[in-house]
């Protein structure tokens, strides 16, 4: 009968920490993953080998003896995994950055940081949901708030304004642009929560039903391209933009902008930002952050 290498390896770490919630943590698995695995070890071994309690687990006998056979050469692996991975620990980097900051302004630069630090492994958790820095094997996550994040450090990166685009063609094509109000003549592109355009033309004191109306997008990134085919105008922020406003994909059709509320901060648990490969890290995105366009005068 086959058992998986990880399911006696879970084991092992369980009886070490004496609790599965702490193996959970020390493996950056769920504790329902943890039980689950030590319930078929159960099954397929016969017998139980572990007793449950308020603190924790205690192996029984069975369990003690399947641990004194796995103790040994489980610690040796350890210690030579340790030793061969000691030069480049602290250079391996995980970042878990929003798959719209990822892709309309991360990954564009990322080639640079690569060729000036080709000693540090860096790997982008591209990711919509909110990892927890305290228990996951993630090291940085670029967040977008108002950079408080209770037992966590931050670095402030940017404030990206709002600004309305259009393809060049659908602009040429429609009705003139010369006040915000003058954008609900064309079809508008929205993100999921379609808040932005009522907002922003409420901002400039315009109100109408139709600043909810039209197609929406998950994904910013998403919605930059959609503009860029022609098919609305997008209200979006401007680091997004930018590498399409520069190739003449899109174009502005006002000047007015609206400042976000929120910023892009860089955050880890305090320790990680002195650790020598994530200070090098966190210099460049500072200095890539502080020379796009609107970073410097937005700071709050």
């Amino acid at each position: 009968m086959h058992i998986p290498f990880q399911t006696f390896y879970a084991f092992f770490v369980v009886c070490r920490a004496g609790s599965m919630k702490e193996a959970a943590r020390e493996l950056h698995v769920s504790a329902g993953a943890i039980s689950q695995r030590m319930r078929e070890l159960e099954q397929r071994q016969g017998q139980r080998l572990f007793e449950r309690t308020r603190a924790g687990v205690t192996p029984t006998a069975a369990g003690a003896a399947l641990y004194a056979d796995l103790r040994a050469p489980f610690q040796q692996i350890e210690t030579v995994s340790r030793r061969n991975l000691h030069d480049h620990a602290a250079r391996q980097l995980v970042v878990s950055v929003m798959p719209s900051f990822a892709s309309g302004w991360l990954l564009p630069r990322l080639g640079d940081f690569v060729s000036r630090h080709p000693d540090v492994s860096l790997s982008i958790d591209s990711d919509a949901r909110v990892v927890d820095l305290k228990s996951e094997a993630v090291d940085f996550a670029i967040r977008h708030g108002l950079g408080s994040y209770p037992g966590l450090a931050s670095r402030w990166l940017m404030s990206p304004e709002m600004i309305v685009v259009g393809a060049p063609a659908l602009l040429r094509q429609g009705p003139p642009i010369r006040c915000p109000a003058d954008c609900l003549a064309y079809p508008l592109l929205h993100d999921g929560e379609r808040r932005d355009w009522s907002l922003w033309l409420q901002a400039h004191g315009s109100t109408s039903p139709k600043a909810r109306r039209g197609l929406s997008f998950s994904d910013e990134h998403l919605l930059v391209r959609a503009a860029a085919e022609g098919q609305g105008l997008a209200l979006v922020r401007d680091i997004y933009a930018g590498t399409d406003l520069a190739k003449g994909h899109l174009r502005k059709a006002l000047e007015q902008q609206w400042p976000t509320q929120f910023g892009y901060y860089l955050v880890g648990l305090p320790d990680t930002f002195a650790a020598p490969g994530a200070r090098a890290f966190v210099e460049w995105i500072q200095a890539e952050a502080a020379q796009s366009p609107s970073a410097p005068a937005l700071k709050r």
